[in-house]
């Protein structure tokens, strides 16, 4: 079952929700960023064979050395994405 909802009653909805907290807005607001520098990485890890083995070695010496504050979050997915190729 399907409801249709206009503008005027969507929006009545809305105002009814708690705003969301704030570590969730922060953290929206942080993705784009992060997936620049995931990506970023990533990418010249599958280019620079000599950057992958630093990475493999010692990740957070080898992000640090090349300029990245990285977190716990990138480092995570980094580590999956070096187990994964």
């Amino acid at each position: 079952m399907t409801r249709s909802y206009d503008e005027e009653r969507l929006g009545v909805l809305l105002r009814i929700l708690r705003p969301a907290p704030r570590g969730w807005v922060k953290a929206a607001q942080e993705l784009p960023g992060a997936r620049r520098t995931l990506d970023e990485i990533v990418s010249r890890a599958e280019a620079d064979l000599a950057f992958r083995a630093a990475l493999v070695d010692d990740l957070e010496q080898a992000l640090a050395a090349e300029g990245y504050e990285p977190d716990r979050r990138l480092l995570h997915e980094i580590r999956a994405h070096l187990r994964e190729s």
